[in-house]
């Protein structure tokens, strides 16, 4: 059985190391701490020594390093090798050189995850996905925005949204992941944003503060009615011995019973978690 991928990844900024074991506690499946958009310039090299002296095997997180064409990139490469990295997030992705550069100084064994925040970014993206250690695709929609010089909110982001979703299925790799709602003060717009993404196919989403991963990780999960659903489809099949039968008066199947087979693995790994 597939692992599950995480649902939700909270960031934190690398500049605030009081927050860190915080984050870490908030109960989302991935911690982000970054070192990018929420780190002042000043702040970088602090903020970087601060994430060498925490990280530990012990409480494994992603590192967001900063966009390949910035003075602080290199530097970010140096916390290659360092223990308790889970994965590393490269903003702004944009060519497989950035990502062959990644992978030699951190190893390619640790995953790594692409922002796509700009038209070359989405134009690069079947390519990018493609190498070895990229594990996911994440969508950064309001920096994808502010590059294409558009005034989005949904529909006018339905294409890219859904091919970034294809591009991640061709690749192989796990279903992408859906940019962050800024509004943190509504769990209503956190949990329609959230559905939304999962009904495009996206497997998670990024959050900016902890009030929102509950709301996240809720939505990426089978309802009880899904499961219910699930059983009943699953018992139904096993009474025919895998031959097409009924449920609720609709058909089931090969695909439908995949899909049942999935909500009911997908419950078993989240009570493992």
């Amino acid at each position: 059985m597939p692992l599950l991928s995480p649902r939700s990844y909270l960031f934190v900024p690398g500049s605030r190391p009081d927050r860190f074991a915080k984050a870490c506690a908030a109960e989302a499946d991935a911690v982000v701490i970054d070192l990018e958009d929420s780190v002042a310039a000043a702040d970088k090299a602090t903020a970087r020594a601060a994430i060498a002296a925490w990280l530990a095997l012990a409480q494994p997180v992603y590192v967001r390093v900063n966009v390949p064409n910035s003075e602080f990139f290199h530097d970010d490469l140096k916390l290659g090798g360092k223990p308790g990295i889970a994965g590393v997030l490269l903003p702004k992705a944009e060519r497989i050189e950035d990502i062959h550069i990644v992978a030699e100084h951190f190893g390619a064994a640790v995953p790594l995850l692409l922002q796509i925040e700009t038209a070359q970014g989405f134009r690069n993206a079947p390519e990018m996905a493609g190498a070895k250690c990229v594990q996911r695709l994440l969508f950064g929609s309001i920096d994808f925005q502010l590059d294409l010089g558009m005034a989005a909110e949904e529909d006018e982001l339905l294409y890219f949204r859904s091919q970034i979703v294809l591009v991640s299925r061709l690749a192989g790799i796990q279903s992408p992941v859906d940019g962050v709602t800024t509004d943190i003060n509504s769990p209503k717009r956190v949990r329609a944003d959230t559905l939304r993404a999962r009904r495009l196919g996206f497997g998670g989403k990024m959050c900016i503060h902890p009030k929102q991963v509950p709301v996240v990780n809720e939505c990426f999960a089978p309802t009880g009615e899904e499961v219910s659903w699930a059983k009943r489809v699953v018992d139904a099949s096993a009474a025919v011995h895998g031959g097409a039968t009924s449920v609720d008066g609709q058909m089931v199947d090969r695909p439908v019973l995949a899909r049942a087979e999935k909500i009911l693995e997908m419950v078993a790994q989240l009570k493992q978690r």
